[in-house]
């Protein structure tokens, strides 16, 4: 199991972690969401990036987590059947009588020790089926080397040894044995065989799971309608404006009722949490009733959202995808913007006073939509009435 600050990392975070992985976070987004640190680099690694597996062991949300274990031996304690706690947790009655039985101790059940020994189970993975046969390994390895892929080997050993069932490997185990180190089956050179030639296994989505999918999401949808007829201040939309090659990037930020603008300086990229950053920074003068909501696009600059929430008090929603129009004022000022920094331009070469200047320009145009007013303008006014 990995470590964090010389502990044992809680198996929540290598759930989290992993789940954040699958999601289609990168690692150092998922390293982040989930707490995991510098140990997530090394299970990823070892992982061969399949999910949850390697030298750590199987890691499931299928698993029972400590809290479940918990209420087990709670229920357990007050007299309570396997087919009682069962339906309060959501389980099947059959999955807490095997957690009973395989994981009590001389004292009974107890959920600490019951985490402790499945924890331990969890290190102690079987020999892999490849490893263990010397005629099956031979024929997969046989089989790749000639650039067959892992599902036409699974089903031709069918077809092959349509009577020995000890030929038979599943193709997502041939995949685990090439990615994962310590497995012992397969050569990890052999990866080079495979269609894709990687060394570490991509990530795929889950069924229905859109790619790239922000853990957590609320959508734009569940917005206060507050935020939807300007009426009330406080209500916010962004996104990133990006330079040549989208290696640069400046945040920007408009107030739905007054168009007021602010701008995000990113001069060591625009990943999730460099955006985090910037924006606690950038709304920590505002005061707490012109901070009530932020509309998004789904990009994944947005991944630490709930950072974003806890230091700013925004509560960011997510628009739909290809939906510019449900973040039309912040649309219109990126195209303003762009008379400043033009696209296919270095945007790093900007420093903050740089931006501070051309936000200042853009909240001292007179606007139509605000009588004339400039966005400076209708921003004092909410501020003074606030006062009063």
């Amino acid at each position: 199991m990995g470590k964090i600050a010389g502990r044992l990392a809680p198996r929540a975070v290598r759930v989290a972690f992993w789940d954040a992985v699958r999601s289609g976070l990168d690692v150092r987004e998922a390293l982040v969401v989930s707490g995991a640190g510098r140990s997530g680099w090394r299970w990823f690694e070892r992982a061969g990036g399949v999910k949850g597996l390697g030298p750590a062991g199987p890691v499931s949300g299928r698993c029972l987590s400590v809290a479940e274990r918990e209420e087990i031996a709670v229920g357990l304690a007050a007299g309570q059947s396997v087919r009682v706690i069962a339906a309060g947790l959501g389980r099947a009655a059959s999955t807490v009588s095997r957690e009973v039985r395989r994981n009590a101790t001389g004292r009974g059940y107890r959920a600490v020790p019951a985490q402790i020994k499945a924890d331990v189970a969890a290190r102690r993975p079987k020999t892999a089926k490849l490893a263990g046969n010397p005629e099956l390994h031979g024929w997969v390895q046989g089989k790749l080397e000639r650039r067959w892929s892992p599902e036409q080997i699974s089903v031709m050993l069918k077809a092959e040894f349509p009577a020995d069932l000890e030929m038979r490997v599943s193709h997502e185990s041939i995949y685990q044995s090439i990615y994962v180190q310590g497995r012992g089956a397969l050569r990890r050179e052999l990866a080079g065989c495979l269609r894709t030639g990687r060394a570490l296994r991509k990530p795929r989505r889950s069924t229905g799971q859109r790619r790239g999918r922000i853990p957590a999401m609320v959508m734009i949808s569940d917005r206060p309608a507050e935020a939807a007829d300007r009426a009330v201040p406080g209500h916010w939309e962004g996104d990133l404006i990006t330079g040549a090659g989208n290696r640069s990037a400046i945040g920007t930020l408009v107030e739905r009722s007054t168009r007021f603008v602010l701008l995000l300086h990113l001069p060591g990229g625009h990943d999730a949490a460099a955006v985090a950053a910037a924006m606690t920074e950038a709304m920590a003068g505002l005061p707490a009733a012109l901070r009530r909501s932020l509309a998004w696009d789904q990009g994944r600059e947005m991944a630490l959202h709930h950072q974003v929430t806890m230091g700013t008090g925004l509560q960011v929603y997510f628009c739909d995808p290809h939906s510019p129009w449900q973040r039309g004022s912040n649309e219109n000022t990126n195209g303003l913007l762009r008379q400043y920094f033009p696209k296919r331009s270095n945007l790093s070469v900007h420093d903050k006073p740089r931006l501070a200047e051309v936000a200042a320009e853009l909240n001292a145009r007179p606007r139509k939509t605000l009588g004339w007013k400039t966005p400076a303008q209708a921003l004092r006014e909410v501020l003074d009435q606030g006062a009063a």
